[in-house]
């Protein structure tokens, strides 16, 4: 599946850079954890305590059990994140849960009863009202374990006629949010030596393709932030995983930015047949558990990730032709 051609290509990638008395000592020392990691097999999670693979090459370093954890969810109120609640209170966190629309978080809390979720409201758009957040998000369980950025927008509007107000605010809420929360509590995370940071990019972070522009800048942007920041955190505790969905179905394109800076207000065919929540999210718990740095997960869209790798004078060939719905 796309995972594991993801984890693979990883692992080949990071050898072929490799000094070579570094890969004749993991041959020596590692030579069983390539093989488990080339496998995904069940071996992968019974051999906790296997030497670890260099850092480098890891694409499955396991690291937090949210058992007993407290997770903060942005964008809970619909989609993904709606749909990451019961699927972490399943796996024994407690979740807080965030959005603009108080309503749709209160449901959430009674629901699922506020000793295991609590709602903390508020517009991500809004910078300087994240502080405060951070604040109440620390308050309600105690602190924050794991962080999972899911607020976003997309857009359905042609470059040259979405004004630079929507392209801020575009960045605000896709990359700035994301980056402002982590730079809270991070720090905290450090000093405790565990912690975990999500943050949902797209395939449209590797792939650009029409009107689609300032929503795939802010998804190749947060990639490459947190990419970076990964690796600076090596040995911290603190794991960041890139997560990166195809078609899902959600309201996403509906609210997505559209023509005039209004909504779009329609779906598409290719939301419509995508992939439920319920799987994705799945997917980004069962990252999170399993020390996953990147999650590629979707249908037949997401081989466009590994075309804008392996391909990119192709994929350029074929953008022009790629207008969504």
């Amino acid at each position: 599946g796309a995972q594991q051609v993801s984890v693979h290509v990883v692992w080949r990638v990071g050898r072929e850079h490799q000094p070579h008395h570094e890969r004749s000592a993991e041959r020596d020392g590692n030579a069983s954890c390539g093989r488990r990691l080339e496998g995904l097999g069940p071996s992968a999670s019974r051999h906790r305590d296997a030497p670890s693979i260099p850092r480098a090459n890891a694409a499955i370093v396991p690291r937090m059990q949210l058992r007993d954890r407290v997770a903060w969810v942005t964008g809970a109120s619909s989609g993904i994140g709606e749909a990451l609640v019961p699927a972490l209170l399943a796996r024994g966190a407690k979740v807080v849960v965030s959005a603009r629309r108080k309503d749709k978080l209160d449901a959430l809390v009674a629901q699922h009863g506020r000793e295991r979720v609590a709602a903390v409201p508020v517009d991500l758009t809004q910078l300087a009202d994240l502080p405060d957040a951070v604040r109440r998000a620390e308050a309600a369980f105690g602190q924050v374990d794991a962080l999972i950025n899911n607020a976003g927008r997309s857009q359905r509007a042609a470059a040259l006629e979405t004004s630079m107000e929507d392209v801020r605010e575009l960045m605000d809420l896709n990359f700035m949010a994301p980056v402002t929360l982590t730079r809270a509590l991070a720090p905290g995370m450090v000093a405790r030596g565990v912690g975990h940071v999500s943050v949902v990019s797209s395939v449209a972070g590797y792939l650009s393709t029409p009107h689609r522009s300032t929503y795939s800048a802010s998804k190749f942007a947060v990639r490459g932030y947190f990419d970076s920041l990964r690796a600076e955190l090596h040995g911290t505790g603190v794991e960041v995983a890139v997560i990166c969905p195809g078609y899902v179905r959600t309201e996403i394109t509906r609210a997505a930015l559209g023509e005039g800076g209004g909504a779009h207000g329609k779906t598409s065919s290719a939301i419509e047949a995508g992939l439920s929540p319920e799987k994705v999210a799945k997917g980004i718990v069962s990252a999170i558990e399993s020390g996953r740095h990147e999650l590629v997960i979707g249908g037949k869209e997401t081989a466009g990730v590994y075309l804008s790798r392996w391909a990119p004078s192709l994929v350029r060939r074929l953008a022009p032709r790629l207008t969504p719905d």
